[in-house]
């Protein structure tokens, strides 16, 4: 007998009963993975004498580890997409299909990028901000995740698929077992075995390989609907190209992340110094606590929308956006508030350096301004790209960052110094919500003229047939 994990009920399912049920597993899920990387920098932070700089060499190797999240993402995304859609199709062969190129080109990608990167690590991190004081403490750290960077890769693309494949609470309890014995492993390497900075990286690896290893249990399995077929590490072109074409906008999302953070790194060592990168470190990781809930929330419209747009529901496909909308609104909303009225308490839990503190907290009351409406436009970003509306996911994804954010960064602090990489943010926010506001416009106007049924081939995506 089959597994009953074949989501059927997404197209049948009242859209408000099964936002929460795929929603908030994802949540749970995304926060505790913000979490995951907000232990690493609290622990990190309060290392005996060199906390500050530790926390600040750690800063430093962001944008390399944004880049590395992108190449997974550009198979990840990609494949539970067309994953989601297949299903709705009821096509099952094509999707196990699908599930072994997203394990065949992880496995290229994630090593291919570990050896490049390993080659070259000290002049990279050199370009990313380090300097004499914080090289040590980068390299330390990020010669570790390198090692781990393929094992890596495929834990957050098959959880990514687990999820669409109608399991998120599995998927939920696999990211909150990383986080609880990253959390416990943290303090026995860094603190009780001297391991420092290189004590966190060796905990997040081995949390990860852990839940990697069940990850494939549950693929190995041939009740389930979706498992490993035969011929495993053979790569299908046809379909490697779409998964990647349909993952290629939060690729550049992550990958234009990188190239912001480099650039806001640059500049913040220019005019603030080593102590102005390890105040975004901080700023960076508690706003990124909003963002991963709202991941969290596109995470549980991705399956609902990719479903019901394969099976032809346009009434729901709609539906679920603006559901899901609202709540990331409300999100973000909470995350402004925080910012404006109590940043100092925020900060406190990264350092006790009275220096640092306040550094960091005038930059997160700065940057999130504009973040009430930063939900809507992340939403509306996954939208697209559920439906398969590459172009357009592609533009959004880099609106934010780089068509409008890294102008900004560089013309802003001629004239206001280190308050004017912060004050870059919100500027770029609304502009990019403006945007993002207009294309969904237009895509609901197009929308409107469907019936349940009807060809969808008018809305341009690009796995509509």
């Amino acid at each position: 007998m089959r597994s009953t994990a074949v989501p059927s009920e997404l197209g049948t399912k009242k859209i408000t009963s099964l936002l929460k049920q795929y929603a908030v597993p994802s949540i749970i899920a995304m926060t505790a993975s913000s979490l995951y990387n907000m232990v690493d920098s609290i622990y990190i932070g309060h290392i005996k004498d060199v906390g500050s700089l530790a926390i600040s060499g750690l800063a430093v190797t962001f944008p390399l580890m944004n880049l590395s999240a992108a190449l997974g993402t550009l198979v990840g995304a990609g494949a539970s997409t067309m994953i989601s859609v297949l299903l709705g199709q009821k096509n099952y062969k094509t999707a196990n299909t699908v599930l072994a190129n997203e394990i065949t080109l992880n496995t290229i990608l994630g090593i291919s990028f570990s050896i490049i990167t390993l080659m070259f690590l000290h002049p990279i991190l050199y370009f990313f901000g380090a300097s004499s004081n914080t090289i040590a403490y980068a390299s330390s750290y990020m010669e570790i995740i390198l090692y781990g960077n393929v094992f890596t890769h495929m834990y957050f693309g098959l959880n990514s698929i687990i999820r669409a494949a109608g399991n998120p609470k599995l998927a939920m309890r696999l990211t909150i077992f990383t986080v609880v014995f990253n959390s416990i492993l943290d303090p026995i390497l860094i603190f009780g075995l001297g391991m420092g900075i290189r004590g966190a990286a060796i905990a997040t690896v081995v949390s990860q390989v852990i839940a990697l290893s069940y990850s494939f249990s549950y693929f190995l399995n041939k009740k389930n609907y979706l498992h490993f077929p035969k011929g495993v590490f053979k790569l299908d072109m046809r379909i490697a190209w779409n998964s990647l074409a349909i993952g290629m906008g939060p690729f550049l999302m992550n990958a234009a992340s990188c190239i912001v953070t480099l650039f806001i790194n640059q500049q913040l060592r220019k005019y603030g110094g080593d102590l102005a990168i390890g105040s975004y470190g901080i700023v960076n990781r508690i706003s990124f606590l909003f963002i991963m809930i709202n991941m969290g929330f596109n995470q549980g419209m991705q399956p609902i929308a990719g479903y019901n747009f394969g099976a032809r529901k346009y009434s729901r496909v709609r539906s679920v956006f603006f559901q899901t909308a609202a709540w990331a609104t409300l999100v973000t909303c909470i995350g402004f508030a925080i910012s404006e009225f109590i940043p100092g308490i925020a900060v406190s839990a990264f350092t006790n350096d009275p220096v640092l503190k306040g550094m960091a907290a005038k930059g997160l009351k700065i940057m999130n301004l504009a973040y009430p409406f930063v939900g809507f436009q992340m939403v509306a970003t996954n939208f697209f790209q559920c439906l398969g509306m590459v172009k357009k996911s592609i533009l959004l994804s880099l609106s934010r960052q780089l068509l409008f954010l890294v102008p900004l960064i560089y013309i802003l602090p001629s004239f206001l110094g280190a308050e004017g990489v912060w004050t870059s943010f919100p500027i770029a926010d609304s502009l990019s919500i403006i945007l993002s506001g207009t294309l969904l416009f237009s895509l609901m106007g197009k929308f409107k003229r469907l019936e349940d049924g009807d060809d969808p081939t008018i809305l341009g995506s690009k796995i509509a047939k």
